[in-house]
């Protein structure tokens, strides 16, 4: 089995009413209203294009078994459409649709040339071995091909809840095997293995994309210090729900290169909990080697009925990096963070945000925050349509220059480098590295323009409805310039 991007998030959908494409249309209409755009053009831009279901039979275990797909492309103002795919036993028409929809908007904010979709099979992966999933996934990639929801140029998935590099891997060798004479035919798909035409800090990116988005909301005094803050992350107290591939990540890199105390992990079994702080790499060792976070020594084990309480401890931030809907309008009035990070789609209805809005509680927006995923599935695309690695052409170069300019300044000044000094200075960017600057600038220059939005535009009431304007905004202009609004 892989590890699925398993975390708590089981019990959703018990506690909203509002299904979650409404919720995110709610969204979308409180930051509609602020703009002046025709009716019929907001319309468009709000609506899922288009809606493949299909159900396919798989034998199992010598049985036949119909299992259940969907996929979604939200938006078509920019080619190919982009978006993940989820197993999972929640999946359903609603929750793919508004998947959908937050991809639009994050790739409109972080300034990504596609469209929003999304795809999901309703299965739990646990309970299928890797072959069983092997065959589900190619015989849900050849139904997407067959009705061209898949393609280098019309839509491309990638990894999700329950799915990872693996799963990204069988489909484009599926969809290669049908188009063998499609020249692109590895940018299908992104989040593939490296050597399968993935690309280097894949992998870590939304976890990534989730610390320099708090990292630089945290930097700006007015934001951070009406909450009874100081700028910065060091010292921060902050509970990760879910500690799957995003949780993970962005709670080891919040903590190893930002200095925040993770005092709580919640799980799908249960939870772990240390006011003094818990080491993420150890409790990733603990995980692997028993299957489990629970009992990991150095900290307290919640157990599973208590488990949801832990989202209402005291803490800085509250990072939910589950599914969605986990911060509902019944547990909102409890929630003791100052911040709440969304590395989660849709972790806090719309309902729930209200609550939190009156309370003072700030929220950093899911369709800024998580979109490290995304960029870097750009870089990916890119790298599989160019046909050339990330650095190839100017890493050798670069050390050639660097090689240059340090033996002019030690001849110009008499003195010489230590060896690690000249390694440091001499060695050129490969692929991770400019993988990382550029989803480091990408997350920067994104969370400044809904800063302005924010801070400039009348009437807009938090970062979640800035979002949105800088969203809306950029599709409407798109389609403008399409000519399909003259």
């Amino acid at each position: 089995m892989p590890v699925a991007e398993e975390s708590v998030a089981t019990v959703a959908k018990e506690h909203e009413t509002t299904p979650f494409f409404e919720s995110v249309n709610r969204n979308f209409a409180r930051a509609a209203a602020l703009l002046n755009y025709p009716r019929g053009l907001l319309e468009q831009i709000r609506v899922c294009n288009k809606v493949y279901y299909v159900q396919f039979p798989v034998r199992i275990r010598g049985e036949i078994q119909v299992i259940q797909g969907w996929r979604a492309e939200h938006s078509h103002h920019r080619l190919p459409c982009k978006g993940g795919i989820r197993y999972a036993e929640t999946v359903d028409l609603d929750e793919i649709m508004a998947l959908a929809a937050l991809m639009t908007y994050k790739c409109a904010i972080v300034n990504v040339p596609f469209g929003g979709a999304k795809g999901g099979i309703k299965i739990n992966p646990r309970n299928y071995t890797e072959e069983e999933l092997e065959r589900i996934t190619r015989r849900y990639t050849v139904e997407l091909i067959q009705k061209n929801f898949i393609g280098p140029s019309l839509d491309v998935p990638a990894p999700d809840y329950g799915t990872g590099a693996r799963e990204m891997a069988w489909i484009a060798d599926t969809y290669m095997a049908f188009r063998p004479d499609d020249i692109n035919a590895l940018a299908c798909v992104t989040g593939k293995p490296v050597e399968q035409g993935g690309v280097r800090g894949r992998t870590e990116a939304t976890g990534l994309g989730v610390y320099f988005g708090i990292r630089e909301a945290l930097s700006v005094p007015e934001l951070v210090r009406p909450l009874g803050l100081e700028p910065g992350i060091e010292g921060k107290r902050v509970i990760v729900q879910g500690f799957g591939n995003v949780g993970y990540h962005a709670a080891k890199f919040l903590q190893q290169e930002g200095g925040a105390i993770i005092t709580a992990v919640i799980e799908w079994d249960g939870a772990v909990y240390n006011p003094d702080g818990i080491d993420v790499e150890d409790l990733a060792r603990h995980r692997r080697e028993t299957g489990s976070i629970l009992h990991y020594p150095r900290a307290k084990t919640i157990p599973l009925e208590e488990r949801d309480s832990v989202l209402e401890y005291e803490c800085d931030i509250l990072l939910p990096a589950a599914l969605e809907s986990q911060i509902h309008r019944y547990n909102a009035p409890r929630i003791q963070a100052k911040i709440i990070a969304e590395a989660a789609n849709g972790p806090t209805t719309a309902a729930a945000e209200e609550i939190l809005e009156r309370r003072g509680i700030l929220v950093i927006p899911d369709i800024f925050l998580n979109a490290g995923g995304v960029v870097v599935s750009y870089f990916e695309w890119l790298k599989n349509i160019s046909h050339v690695r990330l650095g190839r052409l100017e890493k050798r170069f670069e050390e050639r220059t660097n090689q240059q300019l340090i033996e002019m300044v030690e001849r110009l000044t008499g003195q010489s480098l230590t060896p690690r000094e000249r390694q440091l200075l001499l060695r050129g960017p490969g692929e991770e590295d400019l993988v990382r600057s550029g989803l480091e600038d990408t997350m920067i220059a994104a969370f400044h323009e809904i800063w302005h939005i924010y801070k400039e535009r009348k009437g807009v009431p938090n970062l979640r409805t800035a979002a949105f304007v800088c969203a809306i905004d950029k599709i409407a202009t798109a389609y403008f310039q399409l000519g399909i609004f003259p």
